[in-house]
């Protein structure tokens, strides 16, 4: 018998990728060797506010800030078991260290309580500028005789800690994944050709992440891990079909026929958990987008390593896996069929009811947009240090607030109605910051106040005057009136000095001085506070980071604000503000994701399963246990960090789907020929090795990261992911049985199909048969088989039993029964068998 054209494409495909192996080894070796270089030109984003939409505030604020302002750079250190004199001395030391510009210090509770002195350090640079990590580095090495804690945001700091961390729990990972397979395989070289496949296409996703230039900290901590969690199941497919095929085939011949088989079963296997990342880049918020790409392209290197690389592999170590072999460690599971099948009726309706309650208690997860409420269960010394100064110093909810420059009296009485307000602990701007005698930098100064705050000839200041107010175009006080022309300090001074520096204005060395200094602070003050468009109130506020409270404060300064600028932009930044952002972007990200995972996997099962009925079934029961799943974080009173409520939703649904879609294809499949008692026992069995290998890896890969990081946002994503997987497995393991057994009509009279010629094959010789079969065959049959024959057996059976069967018992098989149709025959067939193995309580086939 011929090979249909595609089936014979198809497997000189698959033999030339395996006879070429030795030229993908090549391949794969040199893309190896060029990822473990290109690794290191990843760009790491740190910052989640970055990820922001454009339209946001905090996004439209940090841009307008990055144009207008310099931020410089700054550090807060503790310093325990120290007097107040000692935290002096050590304030003066690092005062006059390079690259420091100043330390605050005093005796008040803000900065020494305790026993403990806090010392805030600003560099001469800005954050950006690396001199800032060298005096970091200075102070630190200064500081190593004393108990101290250092807070900063320099340099990428949070990303080294975390990389820490996620290289602890990849080690832990790669022994669990150890663990599992050493149970789970049929042959101990069976495990290295996992581990090369898994660990060379791992390379190549950390290698070629630079095409997205930028990153984020989470996609670039967890993608190996999940990575592995999700594409093992790939590896394994394929090869549980090579040692099907090896049953028959040496090992070449074996792994063409297993590897054109596997193709279709792991691409379309792979289709579902793409899907449900692709859901996670229709989001908002661009992290999700981030990191559903940056796993996207995971799935299909792992694709690619599974197709190109393992077969070769496996033609490597096939001698040696046979050698190997060891007793199977995965028992069988009969009773999980058994069960199911008595308790369909019952198990069900109460899934149902846990569906509801599971949606409605989820409904009230407390979702939070900052890590200040979320406890880790290990703390970073970045966190220990933040603990520890809010514990004796407290801590500052600080909002930046942009205003249009120029408006210094504006900007004044704006300063004085936001301290006045009880939400407010005080304001530090141009308008209120004390420069000299009591003055502030935007008091208006005459003349004579001006010479006898510097101490300079009162003619030689109204000549500076003069000058000043022609430069200022402002002619009639110029000529008339200069006695009572006033001027913004911190105007004039910059004015005065850009004088001297040109050589307008000659002043005595001590005059000169004071100008320079006081020079200094004003325009270290002004690059932060006043750029060419805007000015910068910095606004410490006595609410909390992340409340209901704070949001609305935040809309009252709006408020505020309009009332002295009607006519220009005010936009606020800071934690809360791009919490509340956050929190605004997530009501139509959940929506978003929630919709778009459901309606990408629904498409994907549609063309599986060609029914209507069954894919809307296994979405029932992953969305089922998605609430379920969320359900306990409300129930145990947990606060889930929303990114990681969008994330592990996309994925439970596209990958903890694939342990439903096994059960229900292979229930599908036996359903053609078997019972459905038969058919749900059986379908259990063959179906628990691969939901037990591959769930197993992914709830204890979840649980791990959950376990051992500091962040609050990969916590939530491994202890979710984790347990949601746990939940999963045991759903569809106790639950979807009797769901398919159940809606097993709903699933027939739903079923569509596409209408192709029914040829009849007829052929002679040796042959092989592949698919549903039905008409005579006359010869000797070697193979599996699941079928009623009405004739004659003499074969030897192994693994099984032929079973004879009363003709009063069961209804004819054949198609031809006189008077019926073929389709009510076999439903009357299977009914009377069902009946049967029940009076029989399943004795035959549990043998």
């Amino acid at each position: 018998m011929q090979e249909s054209s595609g089936n014979q494409t198809m497997l000189k495909i698959c033999g030339f990728i395996v006879d070429k192996r030795n030229l993908f080894f090549l391949i794969f070796g040199i893309l190896v060797i060029f990822s473990a270089v290109s690794r290191n030109w990843v760009a790491v984003e740190n910052d989640m506010a970055y990820y922001l939409p454009s339209s946001t505030e905090t996004r439209q604020g940090l841009d307008l800030m990055e144009e207008e302002f310099v931020t410089y750079g700054s550090i807060s250190v503790m310093i325990a078991n120290v007097s107040y004199e000692q935290g002096k001395a050590i304030k003066e030391d690092i005062e006059e260290m390079e690259g420091v510009f100043s330390v605050s210090y005093d005796d008040t509770k803000s900065y020494y309580n305790n026993g403990s002195a806090k010392l805030a350090i600003t560099f001469d640079y800005s954050e950006d500028d690396d001199r800032c990590l060298e005096a970091q580095e200075q102070i630190k090495t200064y500081l190593e005789g004393y108990d101290y804690y250092l807070i900063t945001s320099l340099g990428d700091i949070e990303a080294e800690m975390i990389n820490d961390e996620m290289k602890v729990i990849s080690a832990i990972v790669v022994v669990i994944v150890l663990s599992v397979l050493l149970l789970t395989t049929q042959a101990y070289a069976e495990i290295p050709v996992l581990l090369i496949t898994f660990g060379l296409s791992a390379v190549l996703q950390m290698g070629t992440n630079f095409v997205f230039g930028t990153i984020s900290f989470v996609s670039n901590s967890v993608t190996i891990v999940l990575q592995l969690a999700l594409s093992i199941d790939y590896a394994i497919i394929l090869l549980n079909r090579y040692k099907e095929e090896h049953a028959s085939y040496e090992p070449r011949e074996a792994i063409i026929i297993a590897l054109s088989k596997a193709i279709p079963e792991i691409a379309g296997s792979s289709l579902t958990t793409i899907g449900g990342l692709i859901a996670m880049t229709f989001m908002q918020y661009k992290m999700g987008p981030d990191m559903g790409i940056v796993l996207i392209k995971a799935i299909l290197l792992s694709l690619v390593g599974v197709f190109l690389l393992m077969p070769g592999v496996i033609m490597l170590f096939a001698p040696l896996m046979d050698k190997t072999k060891h007793k199977n460690f995965i028992p069988q599971i009969p009773f999980v069929g058994r069960f199911a099948y008595k308790t369909r009726y019952i198990i069900a309706p109460i899934f149902l009811v846990m569906i509801v309650a599971g949606y409605i208690i989820s409904s009230r997860c407390n979702y939070v947009f900052g890590d200040s409420t979320i406890e880790t269960p290990i703390q970073n010394d970045m966190q220990k240090a933040e603990t520890l100064m809010t514990e004796n110093f407290g801590s500052d909810n600080l909002v930046a607030m942009m205003v249009p420059t120029g408006d210094y009296e504006a900007e004044k009485k704006l300063i004085d109605e936001l301290e006045a307000r009880d939400e407010v602990d005080h304001c530090q701007g141009l308008a209120n910051i004390e420069a000299l005698n009591g003055y502030t930098l935007t008091d208006k100064l005459t003349p004579r106040q001006f010479s006898e705050l510097i101490d300079l000839d009162y003619e030689v200041s109204k000549l500076v005057y003069a000058a000043y107010a022609i430069n200022d175009e402002d002619y009639a006080k110029a000529i008339n009136g200069i006695e009572s022309y006033s001027v913004p300090l911190i105007d004039m001074f910059m004015f005065v000095k850009q004088e001297v520096d040109e050589g307008y204005v000659t002043l005595e060395a001590d005059l000169k001085k004071t100008l320079d200094d006081a020079y200094e602070q004003m325009n270290f003050g002004k690059k932060q506070l006043k750029g060419d468009n805007y000015s910068r109130i910095l606004v410490y506020l006595t609410l909390p980071e992340e409340d209901q409270s704070t949001y609305d404060f935040l809309d009252e300064m709006h408020k505020i604000a309009e009332k002295y600028y009607p006519d220009g932009k005010v936009l606020l930044c800071g934690n809360c503000v791009s919490q509340y952002d956050l929190k605004n972007t997530f009501a139509r990200d959940n929506k978003v994701v929630n919709i778009m995972s459901i309606l990408v996997v629904l498409v994907v099962l549609l063309f599986t399963f060609k029914s209507a009925g069954m894919p809307v079934l296994l979405i029932v029961v992953i969305q089922g246990s998605i609430w379920i799943n969320f359900s306990c974080s409300t129930l145990l009173g947990h606060n889930i960090f929303f990114l990681s409520y969008l994330i592990v939703s996309s994925i439970q649904m596209g990958a903890n789907i694939d342990y439903a879609i096994v059960i229900a294809s292979r229930y599908s499949e036996l359903r053609e020929h078997m019972t459905r008692p038969a058919a749900i026992i059986d379908t259990m069995n063959m179906s628990f090795p691969t939901i037990v290998t591959s769930g197993s890896m992914l709830a204890m890969a979840g649980i791990t990261i959950g376990k051992l990081t500091s962040n609050a946002a990969i916590f939530n994503i491994g202890q979710a992911l984790g347990r949601g997987t746990i939940i999963s497995i045991a759903i569809t393991m106790f639950v979807l049985p009797q769901i398919l057994l159940v809606g097993d009509a709903i699933i027939a009279r739903t079923a569509f199909v596409m209408n192709m010629p029914i040829r009849t094959k007829e052929a002679s010789g040796f042959l092989r048969v592949d698919g549903v079969v039905r008409g005579r065959i006359n010869g000797v049959v070697t193979g599996t088989m699941h079928a009623f024959v009405k004739g004659d057996i003499s074969a030897y059976v192994e693994a099984g039993d032929v079973t004879a069967v009363e003709e009063d018992e069961i209804a004819d098989m054949t198609p031809l029964a006189e008077g019926k149709s073929e389709s009510s025959v076999i439903d009357e067939a299977e009914d009377d068998i069902e009946d049967y193995l029940e009076d029989e309580e399943g004795a035959d086939h549990e043998e």
